[in-house]
């Protein structure tokens, strides 16, 4: 069944707020995690936990609405594609967090908005104008201010071979990322989004079950110790759940080569957040750098094509 409103396009207005909401639940799914995490949780608990919540949750407006469940025959393989590339994504990350600092490895995973527009043009979509090339540039020097990448480094020391795979994963996690959002986009659009979201988290679901049970992250199946570990994990599903469906389902509606780097906003934001709920703290480069990422969404997501 095909989604005729999935190829209008949202007024920019729109699909910035919605990008910008995104980012901010993305952020507090982030705090809620580090709650959980800090009491005991495992990852893979984690992942499989929101993995679960959503595809309850999904599976729910699926049947309220009446869709059906069969696939076109030309949607499942990319289906499946698109499954496996956001599973993927979420082990490199998780991967690369275990090996190198959190900053460095959210650095490298915000790439995903430069090379969905590089990976968009290499395909036969619009060519980033010079301007936009500028801006993504400087939204990258942000990000290195706001994460505190030189503090890190300098702190981290002579680079071993943890630290490169640890890079790896994370770019890794970027590409896998972006090749996500282009299949959503391009090859699956015309496909209900909730049945398309219902489809894509199942796939997760399953794999990181068989990572989990495999114990091929140890520990990763751990359960948290007290209650806070458990109300943790509960609203980081809640969260999860909220935003992938809303990434998902309006895709197709967003005009994501171009408005995709709205969601950098996510670092600047868990900054805020973890200052507020974690008594985390940032400098004053950390703060300059959030104004220059913020400027250059501005700018970017209000640029001409």
């Amino acid at each position: 069944m095909a989604d005729s409103g999935a190829t209008r396009l949202f007024p920019q207005h729109v699909a910035i707020g919605l990008l910008l909401l995104i980012g901010t639940l993305s952020a507090l799914n982030h705090v809620a995690a580090r709650i959980a995490f800090d009491d005991g949780a495992g990852v893979m608990l984690a992942v499989i936990c929101r993995a679960a919540f959503s595809g309850l949750a999904l599976l729910a407006v699926v049947l309220w609405q009446g869709h059906s469940l069969r696939l076109p025959g030309n949607c499942g393989p990319w289906q499946l594609l698109l499954g496996l590339m956001v599973a993927l994504q979420s082990l490199c990350l998780y991967s690369a967090v275990a090996r190198i600092p959190v900053a460095l490895a959210l650095l490298l995973g915000s790439l995903f908005p430069i090379l969905l527009a590089l990976l968009t043009w290499a395909l036969g979509g619009a060519r980033p104008t010079r301007r936009a090339g500028i801006l993504m540039a400087c939204i990258l020097l942000g990000l290195v201010f706001v994460l505190d990448l030189p503090g890190v480094l300098s702190a981290h020391g002579r680079m071993g071979s943890e630290w490169t795979i640890g890079v790896l994963f994370a770019f890794c996690s970027a590409s896998f990322f972006t090749v996500g959002l282009w299949i959503s986009d391009h090859r699956l659009s015309h496909l209900i989004g909730p049945v398309r979201s219902l489809y894509t988290i199942a796939i997760v679901f399953g794999s990181m079950l068989a990572v989990g049970v495999a114990d091929f992250v140890p520990g990763g199946l751990n359960m948290p110790l007290t209650s806070t570990g458990w109300l943790g994990l509960g609203v980081l599903s809640v969260l999860y759940a909220t935003t992938f469906s809303i990434l998902f389902i309006t895709i197709p509606r967003l005009d994501m080569p171009r408005n995709a780097p709205v969601m950098n906003s996510e670092p600047v934001a868990s900054l805020l957040f973890g200052w507020l709920v974690l008594n985390q703290t940032f400098n004053e480069l950390q703060l300059l750098g959030g104004a220059i990422v913020l400027g250059c969404i501005v700018l970017l997501a209000y640029s001409r094509n």
